[in-house]
C-alpha cells in the first residue's frame, strides 16, 4: 500500500467511526461520554489531516514509497578531514600496532 492509500484508508475508517458513534448516540442518548468520544474522533480527524499536509509538503513530486536517492561523488575525499583520526583497529599513525 502506498502512503496515499494508507491515509485514505484512515479517512474511511474515521468516517465509519463517526457513523458508528452517531448510531450509538441514537441508542443511548447524548451524554458526556458520547461527546467525549465525538471530540476524540474529531481530534483524530484533525491530526490525520495535519499529517497528510505535512507529508505532502515534505515530498513534493516524489513517490512516498520509494526511498530518496543519495548521490555519492566519485571525487576523492579531502585528506585533511582525516588528519587527527586513528586507523580503526590499528591505533594512532605514529605508534606501532600490537
Amino acid at each position: 500500500m502506498s502512503l496515499h492509500d494508507d491515509l485514505t484508508a484512515i479517512q474511511r475508517t474515521l468516517d465509519d467511526l463517526d457513523r458508528s458513534v452517531g448510531r450509538l448516540e441514537q441508542h443511548i442518548g447524548a451524554g458526556v461520554d458520547i461527546r467525549r468520544v465525538r471530540t476524540d474522533a474529531g481530534h483524530l480527524r484533525d491530526s490525520v489531516a495535519l499529517l497528510g499536509e505535512a507529508v505532502a509538503q515534505d515530498t513534493p513530486g516524489r513517490d512516498p514509497d520509494r526511498p530518496e536517492m543519495v548521490t555519492i561523488p566519485d571525487a576523492p575525499y579531502d585528506r585533511t578531514l582525516w588528519t587527527d583520526s586513528d586507523d580503526e583497529g590499528l591505533g594512532a599513525r605514529d605508534r606501532r600496532a600490537p
